[in-house]
């Protein structure tokens, strides 16, 4: 991958058909401290259905970052999302096993012609839609198992679920209501018109599902996570890995963590020269664990600034949310907390930290206990902490939240401002914070 001009305002409008690593093609440079904004298609049901997609999702092509260099971390700082999607459809999935080999999100094949990774086109609506290029036949690997289909009012921010009539007159304009965009591949989810829940009522607050940098090595992106992932060992397909450890070279960029939206900040390690920042999978909306493994894929924009990090011995994705998405317990200090902390200290002969700031350390597993198992480890190693203090400070002053079942957690804490300066993580904290 060779360098390219450097831009201080870079677009991206350029997609990888579901994968991620270093050999794909780069979208182009941004300055360190500059801007990027993408414009990306909705997530993880359109690739789902149009079985030429090597993964679940349709990300960005990477982004370099000038002076990113393996050892180093990005901060990419969210300034905006915005959907541009007016109606999505979404549910829980029933599998095709006639149309996979290992991985209905990975290793299609057409279950008439056996031709894999097919080229398709659509007939109609409905599920049996999205038909092979070849032979014609459903080539799919997923329908609905329960499906609705929601329409959004973007000024108030809210969404509604449609009824048959609803669901179906969408499907009929369903690229243009989704907003797809001109270089995607993928074919809208609207076109498979469920119509379970009619009437209920949502409200809506965009997030980024899908946003980090690149692994070494590649992979599905929607796979780039320890839960996800977990179906890669063993796999006879192009992408499978034999052991768990193998899943140590993903940078988590899968998490499916609501709190990742305008006003956070994301850190994430650089792995390969550049970084490789690449997004993907905007959500309307998700409450926490994404209970049916999906929720409402849209189109839309991402702005953000990036800044080089030099010199941080990070495994995974550390999350600064907006102040007002942390837990009580391990928000930042008030100046009246502060000081009854510093009486409280004197009445007791202690010196008392009242120098911190919150961060949340991503972990992802097979299961949510091992999640937060690659938490703690990530943690210690991190800020020089043994997991037993790990767990004292974020019993204490802290907790662990679930973003995504199986297994993707935020462990919390509030970490003193001496740890944080000597990892590296000072001054983008307390820049967040206004500390």
């Amino acid at each position: 991958m060779s360098q390219q001009g450097v831009q201080e305002e870079l677009y991206v409008d350029q997609y990888t058909l579901g994968l991620v690593g270093p050999d794909q093609e780069w979208a182009g440079t941004v300055a360190d401290g500059g801007t990027v904004k993408t414009y990306t298609p909705p997530g993880c049901w359109g690739p789902m259905v149009t079985p030429s997609f090597r993964g679940g999702h349709e990300v960005t092509r990477p982004i370099r970052v000038e002076g990113a260099e393996v050892g180093d971390a990005v901060a990419i700082h969210i300034r905006d999302v915005e959907v541009t999607s007016m109606a999505t459809s979404t549910g829980s999935m029933a599998e095709r096993e006639e149309a996979f080999g290992d991985d209905p999100f990975v290793d299609h094949r057409c279950p008439e012609c056996g031709t894999t990774w097919p080229d398709s086109v659509v007939e109609g609506t409905g599920e049996d839609a999205i038909r092979c290029a070849e032979c014609g036949a459903n080539a799919s690997s997923f329908g609905f198992e329960y499906g609705y289909t929601v329409a959004f009012d973007h000024e108030n921010a809210v969404g509604i679920t449609l009824d048959k009539d609803g669901a179906h007159e969408l499907a009929l304009d369903a690229d243009e209501v989704m907003d797809i965009p001109e270089n995607a591949r993928q074919h809208p989810i609207l076109l498979y018109e469920p119509d379970g829940m009619p009437g209920t009522l949502g409200r809506l607050r965009p997030f980024i599902g899908n946003i980090g940098t690149t692994p070494p090595v590649t992979m599905p992106d929607s796979h780039n996570a320890g839960d996800f992932g977990q179906n890669l060992i063993g796999a006879d397909h192009d992408y499978g890995v034999e052991t768990e450890e193998d899943l140590e070279q993903r940078t988590d960029g899968h998490m499916d963590v609501p709190e990742v939206r305008a006003g956070a900040t994301l850190i994430c390690p650089v792995v390969v020269d550049g970084g490789g920042i690449y997004v993907g999978d905007l959500h309307a909306n998700q409450g926490d664990g994404e209970l049916s493994l999906h929720t409402t894929d849209v189109s839309g924009t991402v702005t953000m600034d990036v800044e080089v990090i030099e010199d941080v011995d990070l495994d995974g994705p550390v999350l600064l949310p907006n102040e007002e998405d942390l837990p009580f317990i391990s928000a930042p200090y008030s100046d009246e907390e502060a000081a009854a902390g510093d009486d409280l200290g004197a009445e007791h002969g202690v010196d008392v930290d009242t120098d911190a700031a919150p961060i949340q350390v991503i972990g992802s597993g097979a299961t949510v206990n091992d999640a937060t198992q690659n938490a703690f480890d990530r943690a210690g190693t991190l800020l020089g902490m043994s997991e037993g203090e790990v767990r004292g400070r974020c019993t204490f002053t802290g907790g662990v939240q679930i973003g995504r079942l199986p297994g993707v957690v935020q462990l919390d804490m509030l970490v003193p401002s001496d740890v944080l300066e000597e990892s590296g993580l000072d001054d983008v904290t307390r820049e967040q914070y206004g500390l």
